[in-house]
């Protein structure tokens, strides 16, 4: 049976990751300072600080792969209609000779791609808060579609 402050501790583990809406990377830095600070002190917070950190790494693979996917997309089509022209009249301001018909496909995929990251980022809020959840009760989480990086 772990120990109350083994649970909190391992639950702020997690919770740790949503510092990265507030300070930038935080969601890898604080993590890493809890389990880095506890893994030889107890077997739970080594689990779960392993677990948050893959679970972070795992994102972070998986927006590169779709950035690697919606980026290319998004700059061709931009780059086939450069020669647009913006007109500004008094109060109107309105872009012509953009032509995106034979790049609806292309456009299709890095809207999915797009559509996937926000997705991802919106699981990852609930599966933290989850992962905390049981971590608060004792229980051992693995996050799904997690890499191990760290075992």
């Amino acid at each position: 049976m772990e120990k109350s402050s083994e649970k909190n501790t391992s639950a702020f583990a997690h919770l740790s990751t949503l510092s990265q809406y507030i300070v930038p990377f935080g969601n890898y830095i604080f993590p890493i300072i809890i389990w880095s600070s506890y893994k030889d002190k107890s077997e739970f917070v080594d689990h779960h600080g392993k677990q948050a950190l893959n679970f972070q790494l795992s994102l972070l693979l998986y927006t590169l792969i779709l950035a690697l996917i919606a980026v290319p997309i998004f700059v061709t089509v931009f780059l086939q209609n450069l020669p647009m022209e913006a007109v500004f009249n008094d109060e109107d301001f309105y872009i012509r000779n953009i032509n995106f018909e034979g790049n609806i496909g292309l456009l299709s995929i890095g809207a999915t791609a797009v559509v996937l990251f926000g997705l991802l980022k919106f699981v990852e809020f609930f599966l933290v808060i989850y992962a905390s959840i049981k971590a608060s009760n004792g229980e051992l989480y693995k996050y799904p579609m997690t890499i191990s990086f760290i075992k």
